[in-house]
């Protein structure tokens, strides 16, 4: 089991950046897929992007592709969000989660464990 926990998020302009953190627990980290979803005021949760296990191979959802990074750092237990180019489109509760399966997937029924989330508020 892991425990996962977000920081990082706040209220920006258009234009800038963030980087999400999302520390886990547990001395199995680098067996777990992550990936990062967000969640808008009154609409469903969505993929943003993901990376496996060893990070060589990323996914993005087309909205952040070329303005978003995931990285994850095994050694540390931390997966991160980096956040370019911001819009206010991008306004949510980022969420970091982490599934058993090393396949990838834009869903949220096939992760295991999720954080408990954190806001990004990007103001025009």
């Amino acid at each position: 089991q892991v425990q996962l926990v977000e920081s990082g998020g706040g209220s920006v302009q258009a234009g800038d950046s963030l980087r999400l953190s999302c520390a886990a627990s547990g001395r199995t980290f680098s067996s777990y897929f992550m990936g990062w979803f967000r969640q808008a005021p009154g609409k469903e949760r969505e993929f943003v992007a993901a990376i496996r296990l060893g990070g060589g191979r990323t996914y993005y959802a087309d909205s952040v592709k070329g303005r978003f990074t995931i990285s994850r750092d095994n050694a540390k237990n931390t997966v991160y969000l980096q956040m370019n180019s911001l819009k206010p489109e991008d306004t949510a509760v980022y969420y970091c989660a982490a599934s058993r399966e090393n396949i990838f997937s834009r869903s949220a029924i096939h992760y295991d464990y999720w954080g408990q989330g954190t806001q990004v508020t990007v103001s025009s």
